[in-house]
């Protein structure tokens, strides 16, 4: 009895898995007009790299780590310290 269980779950968490639909890899990242329309999805900006550091000044929020995304939107980083739209 265990085993048709055992077998019966594996099959349900198989199938679940599988009807889930992936992401293509080659997905192209999302694309802003401006900083006020990219900070509605990111409050903080966005930042190439965890290392890179502000050189604006201080900011209210911490920017979101995504190089696809800020790669799309080098000419919304005004400043060129790798954080586009910064606030």
């Amino acid at each position: 009895m265990k085993k048709i269980g055992a077998v019966l779950t594996a099959a349900v968490l198989t199938l679940g898995v599988a009807a889930i639909p992936a992401q293509p890899a080659d997905a192209a990242p999302a694309k802003f007009k401006n900083c006020t329309m990219l900070n509605q999805t990111y409050k903080g900006g966005v930042s190439m790299n965890a290392t890179v550091r502000n050189k604006g000044g201080k900011t209210k929020y911490a920017p979101t780590v995504n190089a696809a995304i800020y790669n799309s939107h080098t000419k919304l980083d005004r400043d060129k310290d790798g954080i586009a739209c910064e606030r």
